[in-house]
């Protein structure tokens, strides 16, 4: 509990250090403004078509009497758009932070120089960045639907999936958006997603108090556009602890 609390901490202080630099908050407020109506279409799409997917997903059910068709193809309907929310959320960072690379690259150098710099820190350009990060996103997504899919099935058992699931929804999608929140501090030392993950799993506790008050936040329409900057830098921080306990 002393590094889960500590996460949140360096979120705050996150927010701190941001408050101290409007114009560095502003930079990074772009890139999630931008992916913030990417998605928001997207889910304005997918809330507008979601009755007409179900239909295409369940065409077994044809045949069923009403009542069981309607309980089916509403079951579906939520599972799809509370799997897509999820995704979206894990999934908003990645792009946030590939589209936005230049940006919060630039970021974590101002805060890592107040902080005694990187030695030897590896220059990346824009294009290698969102490469970068479109790839080490989608591997993670990937791998976060190992997770959701089985937890949103589980939403529908009685009591478990109203209480436990929701739960563990949170805080998978908190470990995997503290993944991509440090992901640049790592990148600046030439060290990629294998190295962040197998480093992050030693202090779960301390990513999963930056990712929960991230990953709650940005459920509040339109915060992400501060909570996302804040966040990063929240990362960064993290980052640079997780570190320095791996070379002590």
């Amino acid at each position: 509990m002393r590094d889960f609390f500590k996460g949140i901490r360096m979120f705050g202080r996150g927010l701190g250090i941001l408050a101290r630099s409007p114009r560095l908050l502003l930079i990074g407020a772009l890139p999630a403004l931008l992916t913030t109506v990417l998605l928001i279409g997207g889910i304005v799409a997918l809330a507008f078509w979601i009755d007409d997917l179900s239909l295409l997903i369940t065409p077994f059910a044809d045949d069923w009497s009403p009542g069981w068709r309607t309980t089916i193809r509403v079951a579906v309907g939520v599972a799809v758009f509370g799997a897509v929310l999820v995704i979206a959320m894990i999934g908003f960072t990645a792009i946030t932070l590939a589209v936005g690379g230049p940006f919060y690259e630039h970021i974590a150098e101002k805060v890592e120089d107040d902080l005694g710099g990187v030695p030897g820190a590896v220059d990346l350009s824009g294009w290698r960045l969102l490469v970068m990060g479109l790839k080490d996103g989608l591997a993670l997504v990937l791998r976060s639907l190992l997770f959701t899919i089985p937890l949103l099935i589980a939403g529908f058992i009685p009591v478990v999936g109203q209480t436990v699931v929701p739960v563990l929804l949170a805080l998978v999608t908190a470990w995997f958006l503290a993944l991509e929140l440090i992901a640049v501090p790592f990148y600046r030392r030439g060290m990629g997603l294998k190295q962040r993950r197998l480093l992050l799993r030693r202090h779960r506790a301390l990513a999963l108090g930056l990712g929960l008050p991230v990953s709650l936040l940005c459920l509040i329409p339109f915060a992400a556009l501060i909570v996302m900057p804040v966040g990063f830098v929240g990362g960064v921080l993290v980052a640079r602890e997780v570190l320095a306990d791996d070379m002590a």
